[in-house]
């Protein structure tokens, strides 16, 4: 039971919304646009913020469904749920439908954690991504830091270890995914440089 749901879980994942409305609606591929990535940050680019809210919404539900189901319907918990949520983060980082190039996995993270915990880790990792985002140069280590804050948060009030495993899983899979930022030295921005530029975290 455990491997239909991870393989539903991954293959909800690996769905390629971002890539398949720039194709179908924006008639262009989002590969070709901004920084390459295929996810909702260059549908933002191509198609405007209508289309860009939608890829958003699409990724998030496509990890929030079956880590929700798994965990409030059928009651999985422990490894067996870590399991299930840690897949759509694979599926949608090493996407079978864009030939394992997939996105950088940040936005089907929210919605794993919204399946795990509904709107608490989401609220957590939002508010410190744009803390991170504003302080560190490098995306990547903005992503990874913020990663490293719900840790903190879990370790003070929520020391579940379902929820830690699937941290760890959910951060090794980041981690491979931003390994070009990572690579650089984590360099704080200075205040003066505190304005929002745009980049891609689908």
């Amino acid at each position: 039971m455990i491997v239909v749901g991870f393989l539903a879980a991954f293959w909800c994942g690996a769905l390629p919304f971002s890539y398949w409305i720039g194709r179908l609606t924006l008639r262009t591929d989002i590969r070709r646009v901004g920084d390459g990535n295929p996810g909702a940050t260059n549908v933002f680019r191509a198609g405007g913020r209508l289309w860009g809210v939608g890829a958003v919404l699409l990724d998030v539900l496509k990890g929030a469904v079956p880590v929700g189901l798994a965990n409030f319907a059928v009651g999985w918990h422990g490894w067996q749920l870590a399991l299930v949520a840690v897949a759509p983060v694979l599926g949608h980082a090493f996407s079978p439908f864009l030939r394992g190039r997939g996105g950088k996995a940040v936005v089907v993270t929210f919605g794993i954690w919204t399946g795990l915990t509904i709107w608490e880790a989401p609220v957590v990792l939002g508010l410190m991504l744009l803390f991170w985002f504003r302080n560190v140069v490098v995306s990547g280590w903005a992503v990874l830091l913020m990663l490293a804050s719900l840790l903190v948060y879990l370790l003070l009030a929520r020391p579940d270890p379902t929820l830690l495993l699937t941290l760890l899983g959910n951060t090794l899979i980041l981690a491979w995914k931003h390994r070009a930022d990572l690579s650089q030295p984590p360099v704080l921005r200075s205040r003066k440089g505190w304005l929002w530029r745009s980049r891609s975290y689908s």
